[in-house]
């Protein structure tokens, strides 16, 4: 499903015209859209007290829809009109045809009247701005959702935000201070970019897109793309019956040093948890009894050592002359950065002839500092930077880099002719040849130490299955990501450790199979 613009969807809209689809229908949808995710959110809808806030734009119009289902179905439904609309307004007309109270905001003195509804409501839907140009809220729009906003802080009001929350930027998650905080946002046809940026994702709460007609091949061009559990389910490797360990891919990592011993373990059960069919560690030779009382599962490859704990230098060219037999090879998870590991993996990534490459963590941080790094390393490789590692490949600020992280993945991804996978809340994975796509999860239970050596472990495994580069990384970010959102539903987000992640990978993958 492609992300857009806010300008995008207005030329997607004008196309969708075009083709016979009219504005009323297209907003009788939107409006039922909404209406339908409220209800289902809100629970009895014949308990509900609903104001609509409803605006001068189409927006607005949608919202009128919302109050005419809701009001259907037996909520008790207020529809506060914040701007003018036309006496003309079909919308306006039917909703009042169905005898729902309309409150005209510019006659109601001091917002009294509005006071008292929202002292009795239970659910406010924001139809006031939605992807309109973004501009100071002020005058009675700032008025109407700082008093949401209060009500909200100090009881359990419920807000809908019609397309995304009034006050927000479509395109770069800017808020407004009086943006309403709401818990589901309806965002409609198609996903914005705004909605999966900071700070405006904090105010988004829970996302859904509805479809309301507009095909999605009207959005063909568009660059960035939002993962979805139905591409998720469409790219898993397939599992045959007929089959060997071999037939799954034979994944080989190098991991692992006397400080971030768990880090070697981390990435090679993140491998064998999403079906990679043999799973082979290269590590210090006196860390293996350690690890292989955790990890009876993988094979190993003992590497020569400078000290405990310590890859010597000689170790590249011992993981050289094993690695032709392996369908992937993940370096960096806990290496460290000690002159005699920097010296193995600069040899070692100098080499050709090498399995697709999951560069990670240490590694990244050492083919930093390599002159002309990005030409030495094959372009099917895969680069999984945090923002601070980022940084130090790119020579940017980590500011800048937050600053617009799908743009800039996209731009070194090309120019590198890598696959990037630029970690953090709604993860981007952008590839060489211009294609881009983002997560949708943002969960504060994955900021601990060791869930990046999981997900690279991930991909990985999944690399070695078969999958392109850009598909593996993807679906491995999903993966991933989907399996800390199972975790937090049952745990919380707070105390949850990554190796918490390794059995919920096999039921996120149950679970998308079964979707059919």
């Amino acid at each position: 499903m492609k992300i857009v613009t806010a300008e995008q969807m207005r030329k997607i809209d004008s196309e969708c015209i075009k083709l016979g689809k009219p504005v009323k229908v297209l907003m009788e949808n939107a409006g039922k859209a909404v209406a339908e995710a409220t209800r289902d959110f809100l629970g009895d809808i014949k308990k509900q007290n609903i104001i609509c806030l409803v605006g001068g734009g189409n927006n607005g119009g949608d919202g009128l829809v919302a109050a005419r289902y809701l009001a259907g179905w037996g909520a008790k439904v207020v529809v506060y009109l914040c701007s003018p609309r036309s006496a003309a307004d079909a919308n306006l007309k039917l909703v009042k045809a169905k005898k729902i109270t309309c409150v005209d905001a510019k006659a109601d003195k001091a917002l009294k009247k509005f006071d008292a509804l929202l002292n009795g409501a239970t659910c406010v839907i924001d139809g006031l701005l939605g992807t309109g140009k973004m501009r100071p809220l002020e005058g009675l729009f700032k008025q109407v959702l700082e008093k949401v906003n209060t009500a909200k802080q100090e009881r359990q009001l419920k807000v809908v935000a019609i397309d995304l929350p009034s006050g927000m930027n479509a395109d770069t998650g800017a808020l407004d201070p009086a943006c309403p905080a709401a818990d589901l946002t309806v965002t409609l046809a198609m996903p914005k970019m705004g909605l999966y940026r900071f700070p405006g994702a904090e105010r988004t709460g829970e996302v859904i897109i509805a479809d309301i007609g507009i095909p999605e091949k009207l959005a063909d061009d568009v660059k960035f793309e939002l993962l979805t559990p139905d591409w998720a389910a469409a790219n898993l490797p397939q599992r045959p019956l007929n089959s060997n360990k071999g037939t799954f891919g034979r994944v080989l990592i190098s991991a692992g040093s006397i400080n971030y011993i768990g880090a070697a373990y981390l990435a090679c059960s993140g491998a064998a948890r999403v079906g990679a069919g043999l799973v082979t560690l290269a590590t210090a030779a006196s860390l293996l009894p350690i690890i292989a009382s955790k990890l009876a599962e993988a094979t190993y490859l003992p590497l020569p050592e400078s000290r405990p704990g310590i890859v010597a230098g000689a170790g590249a060219e011992i993981v050289h002359q094993g690695c032709g037999q392996y369908n992937a090879y993940l370096v960096g998870c806990g290496l460290g950065q000690n002159p005699a590991t920097v010296e193995c993996l600069s040899s070692l990534l100098s080499k050709e002839n090498l399995p697709p490459l999951i560069i990670d963590a240490d590694a990244l941080n050492i083919l930093s500092r390599l002159p002309d790094w990005s030409r030495k390393i094959p372009d099917d490789s895969i680069l999984t930077p945090h923002p601070g590692e980022m940084a130090r490949l790119t020579g940017l600020t980590i500011e800048e880099i937050q600053s617009d992280r799908a743009a800039i993945a996209l731009q070194f991804a090309t120019k590198w002719q890598k696959t990037i996978v630029l970690k953090g809340a709604f993860t981007v994975i952008a590839a060489q040849d211009g294609r881009c796509r983002i997560s949708p999860f943002a969960n504060a239970g994955l900021a601990s130490a060791g869930t990046g050596d999981v997900l690279a472990g991930v991909i990985a495994g999944i690399k070695a299955q078969g999958l392109d580069s850009f598909d593996a990384a993807a679906l491995g970010v999903y993966l991933h990501a989907a399996a800390g959102d199972k975790i937090r539903d049952e745990l919380g987000d707070t105390g949850m450790i990554a190796s918490d992640l390794l059995p919920a990978l096999p039921l996120v993958i149950k679970q998308l199979r079964s979707r059919g």
